[in-house]
């Protein structure tokens, strides 16, 4: 994950590795190694950890090399957009090119590390892999996502998901027209010749997706989703089998766009409160490269 700062006027003369630690929240020793290992430049430059910043320096951070797999639950500054958050659960706008948790096989900077950073309280969640994760998002997927800080309001919340008391609402821009109105049916399980993929088989898990046509720009489809199951890559793997890709979904559309990821948008959040009862709605405005693209198109 790249992160990019410019430096403010009161930073000006401030060490490159001391301005990073305040910026990311890691230990000097953590970022003085991101340096010396060339993953920190100032203006697309190399320079040394006690390099003086000035007004309007542009640094650019590398975090992809720096979790060791023996320690990669620690707080980092991800800079995350906090929706909502009270004692028990918390409302994030997801970046794209972030992965929600660490896995066996990744390693690296997930969206578990911002939260350790900024969430109130969730330091007291057991480290796991999956702390607080009540339900996911692919990685380039931008959105809203629901985080529990304790044990008991994640289960709470992962039963009210599995009772459908969650509603999910994407938007996504897809090739290509459909109805104006459908719900797709189709079961999906993990594709057998590449495994990073999902497929439509007879065999796999039934999977349910509701779309409704919001507007159609020249050979271009914008969908609102609602989502009745939750299947891995589900709205991807649908709309890829229908001959309908997302823009920018480079695992199941072959087209390349100018998109830096897949126009495909977690936005809006229905759900009750699992302790206070209150309805809570969210409804976020779409990340500006993806009204760009709308705009371009038009």
């Amino acid at each position: 994950m790249i992160k990019k700062f410019i430096v403010e006027t009161k930073f000006n003369g401030v060490r490159l590795d001391d301005f990073v630690t305040i910026k990311i929240g890691l230990t000097k020793n953590q970022v003085q190694k991101l340096i010396t290992r060339y993953q920190v430049l100032v203006n697309n430059a190399l320079v040394k950890k006690s390099n003086l910043l000035k007004s309007q320096d542009i640094v650019t951070i590398n975090l992809s090399t720096l979790i060791e797999k023996s320690n990669f639950l620690f707080p980092i500054n991800l800079n995350l957009e906090i929706i909502y958050e009270d004692q028990y659960l918390a409302v994030i706008n997801k970046p794209a090119n972030l992965i929600v948790h660490p896995s066996v096989s990744f390693r690296g900077v997930t969206l578990i590390n911002g939260l350790l950073y900024q969430l109130k309280d969730f330091i007291k969640m057991p480290l796991s892999e999956r702390m607080g994760i009540i339900h996911r998002l692919d990685k380039d997927t931008t959105g809203l996502i629901l985080v529990g800080k304790t044990i008991e309001v994640v289960e709470k919340m992962q039963q009210l998901l599995q009772n459908k008391g969650i509603t999910r609402i994407y938007y996504a821009l897809i090739e290509g027209f459909l109805d104006q109105t459908g719900t797709i049916i189709l079961p999906i399980k993990r594709d057998h010749r590449n495994p990073l993929k999902m497929s439509v088989v007879s065999q796999g898990k039934i999977a349910i997706t509701h779309f409704t046509t919001l507007k159609k720009i020249n050979n271009y489809s914008l969908l609102e989703i609602k989502l009745e199951t939750g299947r891995t890559h589900q709205i991807r793997v649908h709309l890829s089998y229908l001959k309908h890709p997302i823009i920018g979904d480079n695992l199941y559309n072959s087209k390349k766009y100018s998109v830096s990821s897949q126009l495909l948008h977690a936005k809006k959040l229905y759900f009750n409160h699992p302790w206070t009862g209150k309805r809570l709605q969210f409804d976020i405005p779409l990340p500006q490269k993806f009204k760009e693209f709308i705009q371009f198109l038009e």
